[in-house]
């Protein structure tokens, strides 16, 4: 009988110890989930994980005070033509290049000179790329020129003499063809056929493109043989 007293005592005796290596392992898988949990806040706050949310947010406000009309005194004001628009409607660096300082361009049909105060244009020259070759009227004899033209204007006069040089070209030796040989003893000869090399240039520059701008005639080469 004492034997079998003692045996529910022994087993009442290891069940304690059963439980305590239970209970370890609970605090242990407690812990490294406590680890894992602390190491993963650890890493989004270093990443501004949690700033991105907050700057979202407020983002989020920012364009709901907009809808609302809550700041539209802002940065909307200046979009709706009153900040940096107005200067893009002719009120502001466009006013001041139609004055006509540096950077403006000129009229698209209408050309004009510079004056005394606003010196608009460089001059601008050209070299016909070859000379002229004619017989002078009623003579064997031959007068062959160089032409370089100026001009006032800007760039624009000068493409259309490029376009055109072969008209212009043609009608430089129509006038050439007309000289004699008392016209070259003449004392201005060089100077007039210059200008009247000028008025057909000009001439035929207004029936091509509606505007001439040769203000001068110059010869770099002039040989008569």
């Amino acid at each position: 009988m004492a034997e079998e007293a003692a045996a529910p005592e022994e087993q009442v005796e290891s069940e304690p110890k059963k439980k305590g290596p239970l209970i370890k392992i609970i605090l242990m898988v407690v812990a490294v989930l406590f680890l894992i949990g602390a190491s993963v806040g650890g890493t989004l706050l270093a990443t501004g994980f949690f700033s991105k949310k907050d700057h979202a947010k407020e983002a989020v406000d920012e364009q709901l005070d907009k809808l609302e009309g809550g700041d539209g005194h802002g940065e909307a004001k200046k979009d709706d033509g009153h900040g940096e628009a107005k200067k893009d409607d002719g009120h502001g660096e466009a006013k001041k290049d139609d004055q006509g300082k540096p950077g403006a361009e000129a009229p698209a049909k209408e050309l004009v000179t510079p004056d005394a105060d606003n010196q608009r244009w460089k001059f601008n020259y050209y070299a016909l790329e070859k000379p002229l070759l004619s017989n002078l009227a009623g003579s064997r004899k031959v007068m062959q020129v160089t032409l370089t033209v100026m001009t006032h204007y800007d760039d624009r006069v000068i493409k259309n003499v490029k376009t055109h040089e072969l008209a212009l070209r043609a009608g430089i030796l129509d006038v050439m063809r007309q000289k004699t040989e008392a016209d070259l003893r003449e004392a201005d000869f060089r100077k007039a056929l210059a200008e009247e090399v000028r008025l057909t240039i000009n001439s035929l520059l207004e029936k091509y493109e509606g505007f001439g701008g040769i203000e001068e005639v110059m010869f770099t080469e002039f040989v008569v043989q």
